[in-house]
C-alpha cells in the first residue's frame, strides 16, 4: 500500500513538473544541490543534495521524466524520489561537464582528460561508445563545459581555453573552428546553422553562423540594460523567442546581480533571479516549456 502510495506521488511530481512552463531545474558549479525553481514565485520546489565539490554544470529532463546530471567526478541519473538510477563515474584526473540525453534515447557524457573522451551510454548507464580525442589543452579543468551532437553525427565543442566552438568528427578531427572570444560554455541552437554561444569570462553572449563560420551578433553589457554581466553560463533560446541565460558570480566578489536573466531580443530583460540563502550561484538551467 505505502510503495503504490509512494509511485503515486512519484507520478504526479513528474506530471507537474513536465507540464509546468513556468518552471525550471537548475544547478551551480559550487552550489551543494540542484532544484527545481517556479519561475513566478521564484522559490524552489524541490531540492537533491550533492555530495561536496561534485559541481554540476549540466542538467536536464529525460524523455522518460528523470533527472540527468553531470557533476565533476561523472554522470547520474536519478528519478525525482532521489534514487540513483545509474552513475557513471570517471577516472582520477577526468572531469564531467556534459551529460544529455541524445535523439536515440542514448546518454552523451563528454570527458575532460589527456585524452579528453566522448562516451555513448545506455538505458543502464553502461557504455556502448566511446573514443578518445586531443583538445590541444593541457589543463583538463579549461577544455570544455556542454558539448552538443549534430544531426550528422559530430560534435560541437565550445573550447573554453581558446576562445573557439569547432565541430569534430568521430576520428577527433576538427572540420570548423570559430573564434568567440572569452572561455565559451555552451552552444544553443537558434535559427537554422545559427548557434547562440555563452562566453563565460568573455562577459558576453555571441550568435554565430555556422555556414559563415563568422560570429553575427554580440549580446555583452552595451546591449543588455540593467544588469552587470560576470561569467556567463549556460544560455538557451525559449520558445517565445527569448534568451535565457545563466550569470554565474563564482569569479567574483560581487553578489549583487542575477543569477538568471531572460531577455528580449532588443535587450531588455524580462524577469530575473538573484542571490537567495537557498541559491548561491547557478550554471545551468533547463527550461520546462508547455
Amino acid at each position: 500500500m505505502m510503495r503504490d502510495v509512494a509511485l503515486f506521488c512519484l507520478l504526479a511530481m513528474v506530471h507537474v513538473f513536465c507540464q509546468a512552463g513556468e518552471k525550471m531545474l537548475i544547478a551551480g558549479c559550487g552550489w551543494n544541490k540542484i532544484a527545481v525553481l517556479d519561475k513566478q514565485t521564484k522559490k524552489l520546489e524541490w531540492e537533491h543534495a550533492l555530495s561536496p565539490k561534485e559541481d554540476c554544470n549540466d542538467i536536464e529532463q529525460t524523455k522518460e521524466g528523470h533527472i540527468l546530471y553531470a557533476y565533476r567526478g561523472g554522470a547520474r541519473l536519478i528519478n525525482w524520489n532521489h534514487e540513483v538510477l545509474w552513475d557513471y563515474k570517471v577516472q582520477e584526473g577526468e572531469e564531467v561537464y556534459t551529460a544529455t540525453q541524445l535523439a536515440d534515447g542514448k546518454y552523451l557524457v563528454a570527458v575532460c582528460g589527456n585524452p579528453s573522451r566522448i562516451v555513448e551510454l545506455n538505458d543502464a548507464g553502461a557504455v556502448v561508445e566511446e573514443f578518445s580525442f586531443e583538445t590541444g589543452i593541457k589543463n583538463v579543468h579549461g577544455q570544455f563545459r556542454q558539448i552538443r551532437k549534430l544531426a550528422n553525427g559530430h560534435y560541437l565543442i565550445p573550447l573554453m581555453g581558446k576562445g573557439e566552438v569547432v565541430e569534430m568528427d568521430t576520428r577527433g578531427n576538427f572540420l570548423k573552428q570559430v573564434k568567440c572570444g572569452g572561455t565559451p560554455f555552451s552552444v544553443s541552437p537558434l535559427a537554422a546553422d545559427r548557434w547562440l554561444v555563452s562566453c563565460g569570462d568573455g562577459h558576453n553572449l555571441v550568435e554565430i553562423d555556422w555556414n559563415a563560420e563568422k560570429v553575427i551578433r554580440v549580446i555583452d553589457g552595451t546591449l543588455l540594460k540593467g544588469c552587470t554581466l560576470f561569467f556567463v553560463a549556460e544560455a538557451v533560446s525559449t520558445k517565445g523567442g527569448n534568451i535565457l541565460f545563466c550569470n554565474w558570480n563564482g569569479h567574483t566578489k560581487d553578489k549583487s546581480q542575477p543569477l538568471l536573466v531572460e531577455m528580449d531580443n532588443r535587450g531588455n530583460i524580462v524577469w530575473s533571479y538573484s542571490v537567495t540563502s537557498d541559491v548561491a550561484n547557478v550554471s545551468s538551467v533547463f527550461y520546462f516549456e508547455k
